[in-house]
């Protein structure tokens, strides 16, 4: 319906924000404090929304050419990451004052395919690493400082739906694929 819903969870069955927008909304993320949505979608766009208020987006960021299909806050909370079927994954600055362009850098190597998975994407615990899930049955982790690919690590027999860096040790990452396999690994320091 569009809508983005914010649920506390010390209150049964009402969601205290509704954030509304005017096409299906593909993928979310919170920040650590929980004052910020973030919801892309169909419409290529990622919002970013103040919990605290139901208005309008207070961020709007615009790049992509197709829908977003995950969304991955940094851990100092600064930058989205935003993964989207037109095979890019961009780092967004999300400050309050920025001067310039929001979007910070474009990843790519990754694929979507026509079976339009909502391929996801992950920071790494210290920021220095970006990963996404590929169609091509990979997982593709790029360096942020230098922008490069870093590893392009097959192993699934589907598409790769999902990765996530471990929230202490750096190189220790997780994909989950389409085959209903899920892989545990160790990337250089």
């Amino acid at each position: 319906d569009g809508r983005v819903m914010l649920w506390d969870l010390r209150v049964a069955k009402r969601a205290s924000r509704a954030f509304a927008c005017d096409v299906p909304t593909t993928a979310v993320a919170m920040s650590k404090d929980g004052g910020r949505v973030f919801s892309g979608g169909v419409d290529n766009v990622v919002r970013m929304w103040d919990a605290r208020m139901d208005a309008e987006a207070v961020l709007t960021m615009r790049g992509h050419s197709d829908t977003i299909t995950g969304l991955a806050l940094s851990p100092c909370g600064a930058y989205v990451l935003s993964n989207a079927m037109d095979n890019t994954l961009k780092m967004w600055d999300t400050r309050a004052y920025v001067e310039g362009e929001r979007e910070m850098k474009s990843f790519v190597g990754h694929a979507h395919n026509y079976e339009k998975g909502l391929l996801r994407c992950a920071f790494s615990s210290d920021g220095t690493r970006v990963a996404a899930g590929s169609a091509d049955m990979c997982v593709y982790v790029w360096d942020v400082d230098k922008g490069k690919l870093a590893y392009k690590l097959p192993g699934h027999k589907g598409a790769v739906n999902d990765v996530a860096f471990h929230p202490v040790e750096n190189p220790i990452l997780a994909s989950a694929g389409a085959d209903g396999v899920i892989f545990l690994g160790e990337l250089d320091r």
